[in-house]
């Protein structure tokens, strides 16, 4: 994978599926924060010195009803079902979803970097997979960041090749009590996920602004989680 152009306007990403990756899982919740690079490079902050979550931003959420069905645990980790969904009247992963993902990305001053929590093990290969059935596109100068990778690689860094990792969590609630002291909040849906990823973000923005201006990944080079079967294409 080749390194991309530094990024302006970061757009933090959560998907909520189907299942894991072994059962073709399908997204049934789509949320993304845009965020401006300067609201990264200078945070507001509380009377305690944490960070506050920036005022300027842009936000997403789409529940999506899936045409597979959800895995039990998958069903009851998010608390979204097919049966739910369809009451509620949700579509599936359509062209009216793709051209509003695309219309939300349209908005934002780019390059864009789209950041993720174990984002090239699952967010980016099932969107990109989403998006591929329907003979969709993101912008070609897009690049990710997975925070996984990221924090984990920092800390190596730190580390000195001495073992002060030992058996830390590194799953996205783990490293928000650590940085906050405090549960994350609606954990498992899509857009409470995004909030607790941006805040962890936050915490180390600068070193993550640096590993993404160095490491961050092109989008044209993220594959697919599985082949998609054939869907309508969108129109031209």
């Amino acid at each position: 994978m080749s390194k991309g152009p530094r990024a302006e306007t970061f757009v933090f990403l959560d998907l909520e599926a189907t299942g894991l990756p072994s059962v073709d899982p399908e997204i049934a919740e789509l949320s993304l924060f845009a965020v401006h690079r300067s609201s990264l490079e200078d945070p507001e902050l509380n009377e305690s010195g944490a960070p506050l979550p920036p005022r300027v931003m842009d936000k997403l959420t789409l529940c999506i009803s899936p045409e597979r069905p959800f895995t039990a645990k998958a069903s009851e980790i998010t608390g979204l079902s097919c049966e739910a969904l369809g009451r509620c009247g949700k579509a599936g992963f359509d062209g009216t979803v793709v051209r509003t993902l695309q219309a939300f990305l349209s908005r934002q001053e780019g390059p864009m970097c789209l950041v993720a929590h174990n984002g090239f093990d699952y967010d980016f290969p099932l969107l990109c997979t989403e998006l591929r059935r329907l003979g969709a596109h993101l912008p070609q100068d897009t690049v990710c960041l997975d925070t996984l990778a990221a924090l984990q690689g920092l800390d190596r860094a730190h580390s000195h090749g001495t073992r002060a990792q030992g058996g830390r969590s590194y799953s996205l609630g783990s490293l928000f009590r650590r940085y906050f002291q405090a549960e994350p909040s609606a954990a498992h849906s899509a857009e409470g996920d995004v909030h607790t990823l941006l805040m962890v973000f936050l915490h180390r923005a600068a070193e993550l602004l640096a590993w993404a201006d160095e490491q961050a990944l092109s989008w044209a080079h993220v594959e697919p989680m599985y082949v998609p079967p054939d869907g309508p294409r969108l129109e031209a």
